[in-house]
């Protein structure tokens, strides 16, 4: 993958990324740590001293099940073009980590959300991504706190 040229210096295979030509996995490894950077930033509106609370909480709000929660509050505001983004990210073949307890459409639904987020990155699109994440950000955190229904209570 990386090679020197004559003077020694890597020698890059592209000078340019356009996101429409990119696989749709690709954008969401891309979104995936985009994603990741905003909310451990974002949380630092709340915890600023224990580290421990901060992976906690980032790993709970950048799981597969919330992320496909906030596509599902994001879908109805979506452009056709991110709809497109997702639609083809959801249906890529990628696979659930076989230790993984998600189910595979949430990890679907979180690949298709994730390429969204990629997308709008590489196109340079900071103020429609910024208002995808904060809106995502803020859906899930309240989401995690709702009561859910157990076994034995169910509503």
């Amino acid at each position: 993958m990386f090679a020197l040229d004559a003077t020694g210096h890597l020698n890059e295979r592209y000078t340019e990324t356009v996101p429409t030509e990119l696989p749709s996995l690709v954008l969401a490894y891309v979104g995936d740590a985009y994603f990741h950077l905003f909310v451990r930033t974002r949380l630092l509106s709340f915890e600023k001293n224990k580290v421990r609370i901060l992976n906690d909480f980032s790993a709970k709000i950048v799981s597969a099940p919330a992320q496909a929660r906030a596509y599902q509050y994001l879908a109805p505001q979506l452009s056709l073009e991110e709809g497109k983004i997702y639609h083809r990210a959801f249906r890529a073949k990628s696979h659930p980590p076989r230790t993984s307890t998600v189910t595979i459409a949430e990890y679907h639904s979180s690949t298709g959300f994730e390429a969204i987020l990629g997308y709008l990155y590489l196109r340079k699109e900071f103020r429609r991504l910024e208002e995808l994440c904060e809106q995502s950000f803020q859906f899930i955190v309240k989401d995690l706190f709702q009561p859910r229904p157990t076994k034995n209570n169910k509503k």
